[in-house]
């Protein structure tokens, strides 16, 4: 669908702001509910600011897998024959039988990121790239509101802006890097979002000395990487606790991420909802694959016993000042069990101090965003189908893809319920279309006298 000039005169059932594994998911399952039913598709259309598709590029470390199920993937779990599966996606690359005769559940990263690939290939009618949805806003006519319709204002990498008009938005913007306070980004100081462009613009020989901060997933596989890609280079892991802490994925606690448990956490008491986070955080937050720990802990061993050890683990030890510089950075280190503090002199200092969701309210405005409920905490009140509950007449539908862990529970940014999410996304918003055009009908139909 092409979408030209200052607006667009068609109006949208759908626009999606993001376009992300969460939105193509949703991409999908809207695709296959118009082949259901040809004569009244679902009309959508997505908009994704990166000029290609690209997910979590900077961690496409090698022999970095995945921490859940290929079975997990944009469809398989809401439409188990849906062409875009992975078993479809390993089918379509000739692949399949080799897949099968390695014996995993669990495929490599960069084997995923290239289904996502597919996958987006696949539905590149849908999304426009290189476009920033900048603004979201009721439409007005007339000094009124219209309450079922919003105004998407859109601006392309050119610099031109334009706008869309839909009933329903499906905002999926992903995580924003977190960095500590007090520390910026610079030519030698990374967020581990940003890993691989700034370690390959470098020269790998003037890397002598090397740091990482923090204690989870990404973590672990940066500082694996770097002593394995820098045979040369000190490698050292600054860690807040004491060592790295094994992620649970054992079948019971696996549990919490299935998609019935949803409806357990969202409907259940605020005691059931703490003990989920109390008992489970360890499936997800802070925590790594047991077999990374295992492998950076024999190579720690190994430089034990030859006597010529580079790989440093600091636990218990955080970060208390940076000062970064062309050439590196100079790092203050505090240990937690001493309080003694010590400076380190790195060539590259890498942060996976994790990330922030990114709170709708800066595309809706301060005025609209007004316009929908917040609990006690000040967090946007969610509907069990991830719509923004309204507090006025307002019927177009504003729907989250994340940011509603605090409704949801542990899988609401997680691939892990993806599909069913975006199923129960794409239900309800057709549901919700069916129910307004039988109310205008209904309006429009004489009464018989």
């Amino acid at each position: 669908m092409g979408i030209t000039g200052r607006r667009d005169q068609e109006i949208l059932d759908v626009v999606g702001i993001g376009f992300g594994p969460s939105n193509m998911s949703l991409a999908i399952a809207l695709k296959e509910h118009g082949a259901g039913a040809p004569q009244h598709p679902v009309r959508s259309h997505f908009f994704e600011r990166q000029p290609t598709f690209g997910w979590h590029r900077n961690m496409l470390l090698p022999s970095a897998t995945m921490q859940i199920s290929f079975l997990k993937d944009l469809a398989t779990f809401r439409n188990p024959v849906s062409r875009f599966s992975f078993i479809s996606y390993l089918h379509a690359s000739n692949r399949l039988v080799q897949f099968v005769n390695n014996q995993s559940l669990i495929p490599t990263r960069q084997e995923f990121h290239q289904y996502l690939e597919w996958a987006a290939a696949g539905l590149s009618d849908q999304v426009s790239y290189g476009c920033e949805v900048t603004a979201i806003r009721p439409v007005t006519g007339a000094g009124r509101r219209a309450p079922d319709l919003l105004e998407v204002e859109v601006r392309a990498a050119d610099g031109t802006a334009r706008a869309v008009t839909a009933r329903n938005v499906v905002v999926s913007t992903g995580l924003v890097p977190r960095m500590p306070e007090g520390v910026t980004a610079g030519e030698r100081v990374w967020h581990s979002s940003e890993f691989l462009t700034r370690f390959n613009a470098q020269d790998r020989a003037s890397l002598r000395s090397v740091a990482v901060v923090g204690a989870g997933q990404s973590a672990a596989e940066v500082t694996r990487f770097l002593h394995d890609s820098l045979p040369h280079a000190q490698v050292t892991a600054v860690i807040p606790s004491y060592g790295y802490s094994v992620a649970d994925d054992t079948p019971f606690a696996n549990q919490v991420f299935d998609p019935d448990t949803v409806d357990e956490y969202y409907f259940g008491t605020e005691g059931a909802r703490d003990a989920f986070w109390r008992y489970h955080r360890n499936t997800n937050y802070s925590v790594v694959d047991a077999d990374v720990i295992r492998s950076l802990y024999q190579r720690q061993y190994d430089e034990q016993v030859s006597g010529a050890q580079r790989l440093h683990f600091r636990n218990l030890t955080r970060v208390d000042s940076v000062a970064g510089s062309a050439g590196g950075a100079r790092v203050v280190l505090r240990s937690l069990l001493d309080d003694r503090r010590e400076e380190l002199a790195v060539d590259a200092l890498v942060f996976a101090s994790g990330y922030d969701g990114l709170d709708p309210a800066r595309l809706l405005g301060e005025e609209f965003d007004r316009h929908f409920q917040r609990d006690a905490a000040g967090r946007h009140r969610v509907e069990r189908d991830y719509r923004l509950v309204a507090t006025s007449g307002l019927t177009c539908g504003v729907y989250l893809q994340g940011g509603t862990e605090h409704s949801h529970g542990l899988t609401s940014a997680l691939l892990s319920n993806i599909a069913i999410r975006s199923g129960e996304i794409a239900d309800s918003i057709v549901l919700r279309r069916t129910q307004r055009e039988l109310g205008r009908h209904a309006e429009e139909t004489p009464s018989a006298a």
